[in-house]
Parts: structure tokens; C-alpha cells; sequence
């Protein structure tokens, strides 16, 4: 029965689908209708039909198997950052993000860590060859699976200037990956780019310009031949609630990364690290930012995300806190044990939509890469400011979009409870912060969409 159902019916093209809608429109146009345009230009048609390929899409290079709940981690007092560590493994988490603005005990940080099956992300807001070589010395010994997460033009990009300079940055880099050639140094913060507003052809083309001034500065020694091939790339990237867009962006910037490290002679497959966006997230109505969450979490899932670390829905105006970070967290276990997004390893693999959304913006992501490599290179537009000009370009047409009501956050620009207050609930400062100091680029600045509307509300209170 099973095996005759289908060819019982008789197959029905992409020409005879569009046919029949178009005489139930009843003389509206199909265009105008149904087919509307993203942000990146992608015309999104009402259906997708195997017609719409020449060929079988190709699989998706480095898709993993299974993903990991991450839960991150910030160490001050070493002894403190111990138990929230071990506490949030004991309850879900197996994967612990570190994240520290200076030297700390190692040894004091990870007692007692299990090693075998959590691993660790490292987010340094230092560099340091001798700190990094300790850290690695030791857990080596521990054999740890571990992701240090070096990304010095993303400290550049977001803080306008390097840690020390472009030359010693570099050669402090350089001297570390000649001692780890096949560890996991080298990483791509992409989330600064989606969370100041870029769109999402502009993340991927970012993303992979700046992959490639690292693998062009430290693949081009004709004495690391040997080792260059095991050189490996960590993506860290933010995700927005354009449900099957993220999905496809995810897969575009697996794709897109194959074919650059392909070129270079390095390992094809990268890592991936993803986490929700902060740009819709609100400080109004703010339980709304669990089914944001939620649903990026989805997305991240369903992307190939290695690994996902969730955002508290207070983190914008409340301290790390138990209750929060523990509601973030069995969000992504309920994803997990409950709603079986384990179960099945790439769901979206042959899926018509998402495939040919993943062609669209590896395309144009890839056009868009052409043009900054052919204009100087990554380094050279940052320092140019033309990098931070398209974002703001992107960013205020998504701006103009909230403020008029056409990209909605609900609770804050529409169906707005006047009975919700704030003022008095604020433990962190949620907008934007003015640092005035000396920078050699211009930084680019994460923004939320809903912060001129929450300061305006703020006011009135």
C-alpha cells in the first residue's frame, strides 16, 4: 500500500502550481500579491517546487550530528564562576562559555570540572601568549575539548582599536598557532554585525572577509605547509527571528566557508557557536522574550548550530540572576529532551524553501565578498569606514521599518500595555553607553530597535 500510494497521483509541475493560484486570484497579479521582498533582496515566492532546481542540492559541508546546550559563564572571583559552572552542568548545560577581562587561577576556576563530556568556550577580553599557552598546557593534560575563540579584528570591530597594535596582535596570534597548529585558536564574532542591524547577506560576506584576513596572514608561511591544513575556524553568530532565513544562513555560512577554506588549502568544515540577537529583545512586556528566544533557538537548531547558548529574558536590565539564566537554559533542554530537535540530525537538508533561501544568500552574500576583497580587503574597509557605513545604511531602513509599525515588537510598538512599568526595575543601564576615548576605526555599535521608544516610555513613567 505504502509503496503504490504516490504513484497513484500524477506529478504536478512548478507551471501548473502557479497556474491554479493565479486563477484563485482572480485576476489580482501573482507579484503583488503574493511574492514579497527581505531585507537582502530575496523575493520570496508562496512556493517552492523541485522545478525551481537544475540539479540536486549538495550537502551541506560540516553539519553536525548533535548539538550542544551551552550556558556562559563570566569569571571574576574564580571561586564564584566554580559554582555557577558546576551548578548549571548539573542541571543541563554541557557546554560552559568563559568569558573574562583578565588573567585568572586556572586551576581554582575549573575544579572539579567534568571534562569528558563538557566542553568549553573561551572569550577572552585580553591577549596574553603566555596566559593562552598556560591555559592550554593544562588543559591538555585534562584533555579537555576546548574552543579558545582569538579574534582579534573583533575586538578591533567593536572597540575600535587592538589590544595592543596590528603588528604585536598579530605576532602574538601567530606565535600561538605555531604551537597549536590543530587547536581550536582562530574565531569569527559575527554577532556584533547582526546586532548593530546588518542584514543578513552582509553577516555571511563580513563573516567570511574576515575568516579570510586570517587565513591569508597565517596560511601564506611556506614553513607551516604541514600544519596549515589542520587549521580550524570557530563562527560565533546571532540569531534573528526571520525563522527560515536564520535556518539558511546558517547553512549559507557553512557552505560559503567550504568553498574560501577550500582555496586556502585548510580544513573545509568549520565550528559553530550561535546565540539570539539582542537587536528585538525589550525591556517592555519583556516575557515576549521568551518566545523570541525561542524560536531563534529553533532556528540555530534546525541551522547546524554546533553548539547554542541562550540569552536570559531579563538580561537586558537585570544582573546575571539564578531564576533567569535557569529559564534560558531549560528552554533549550525542553527543545531537546521534549520536543526531540535531537532526534533528527538535519531535517532541513532537501527542504525546497530552505535550499534554495540558502543558494539566494550564499549568492549575493558571496557578491558582496567579491567586491571587499577586490577593493583592498576586510582591514582596508573597516579602516576606510565604508564597513560601518553599510551597516548603519542597513540598520536605519530596518529603524525606519519599527518606527512605522512594519517590523513589529509586540508589547512595544504594538499592543502596548500602559499599565507596564520600568524605571524602578532597572538594575543595568539598557541602551546604548557613550565612551568617549581615542580609536584608530570607528567602532560598530550594537543597537537595539526598541531603545528610542523605551527611553521616550522611561521619561513618561
Amino acid at each position: 500500500m505504502t509503496k503504490t500510494l504516490f504513484s497513484e497521483f500524477d506529478q504536478v509541475s512548478a507551471k501548473q502550481w502557479k497556474q491554479k493560484i493565479q486563477v484563485d486570484l482572480k485576476g489580482a497579479d501573482y507579484n503583488d500579491a503574493l511574492v514579497w521582498q527581505s531585507t537582502e533582496g530575496i523575493n520570496v515566492k508562496p512556493f517552492y517546487h523541485a522545478d525551481d532546481f537544475d540539479k540536486k542540492p549538495s550537502p551541506i559541508p560540516g553539519h553536525p550530528n548533535q548539538w550542544s546546550i551551552a550556558q556562559d559563564i563570566f569569571i571574576d572571583d574564580e571561586s564564584i564562576a566554580n559554582k555557577l559552572m558546576l551548578d548549571a552542568i548539573k542541571r543541563g548545560a554541557e557546554a560552559i562559555i568563559l568569558t573574562s577581562e583578565k588573567e585568572f587561577d586556572i586551576a581554582a576556576s575549573l575544579q572539579n570540572f567534568p571534562y569528558e563530556n563538557t566542553k568549553i568556550y573561551f572569550y577572552l577580553k585580553f591577549i596574553s601568549e603566555a596566559f593562552i599557552t598556560q591555559l592550554k598546557e593544562y588543559l591538555t593534560k585534562q584533555n579537555a575539548t576546548v574552543f579558545y575563540n582569538i579574534d582579534i579584528i573583533g575586538n578591533l570591530i567593536s572597540t575600535g582599536n587592538w589590544f595592543h597594535n596590528l603588528k604585536s596582535d598579530h605576532g602574538i596570534l601567530g606565535k600561538i598557532l605555531q604551537k597549536n597548529p590543530s587547536g581550536n585558536i582562530l574565531s569569527v564574532d559575527t554577532c556584533v554585525y547582526q546586532n548593530a542591524g546588518a542584514n543578513m547577506t552582509q553577516q555571511l560576506a563580513y563573516a567570511l572577509a574576515q575568516a579570510t584576513e586570517y587565513l591569508n596572514h597565517y596560511t601564506s608561511d611556506s614553513n607551516n605547509e604541514g600544519s596549515k591544513k589542520d587549521l580550524k575556524m570557530t563562527f560565533q553568530v546571532a540569531i534573528g527571528s526571520n525563522y527560515f532565513f536564520e535556518i539558511a544562513k546558517i547553512r549559507a555560512l557553512r557552505k560559503l566557508y567550504a568553498i574560501i577554506a577550500k582555496e586556502f588549502g585548510v580544513a573545509q568544515t568549520c565550528h559553530i557557536l550561535a546565540k539570539p540577537t539582542k537587536r528585538n529583545k525589550t525591556i517592555y512586556d519583556y516575557n515576549i522574550n521568551m518566545l523570541r528566544t525561542t524560536t531563534e533557538c529553533m532556528s540555530a537548531i534546525l541551522g547546524g548550530a554546533d553548539t547554542i547558548s541562550n540569552i536570559a529574558y531579563d538580561a537586558l536590565y537585570h544582573k546575571s540572576n539564578e531564576f533567569g539564566e535557569r529559564i534560558s537554559r531549560n528552554q533549550l533542554l525542553v527543545l531537546k529532551a521534549e520536543s526531540y530537535f535531537d532526534a533528527v540530525s538535519n531535517p532541513a537538508d532537501g527542504t525546497y524553501y530552505i535550499e534554495s533561501l540558502t543558494n539566494e544568500l550564499s549568492d549575493k552574500a558571496l557578491d558582496i565578498f567579491k567586491d571587499i576583497e577586490a577593493k583592498g580587503g576586510f582591514l582596508s574597509q573597516l579602516k576606510e569606514g565604508i564597513i560601518q557605513r553599510k551597516i548603519i545604511e542597513s540598520a536605519s531602513k530596518e529603524q525606519q521599518l519599527f518606527d512605522q509599525g512594519k517590523v513589529v515588537l509586540l508589547g512595544t510598538n504594538k499592543f502596548i500595555n500602559e499599565k507596564d512599568k520600568m524605571k524602578n526595575d532597572l538594575e543595568l543601564f539598557p541602551f546604548v553607553k557613550t565612551n568617549i576615548r581615542k580609536t584608530i576605526i570607528e567602532p560598530i555599535v550594537e543597537r537595539r530597535l526598541s531603545e528610542n521608544l523605551e527611553q521616550i516610555r522611561l521619561k513618561n513613567e
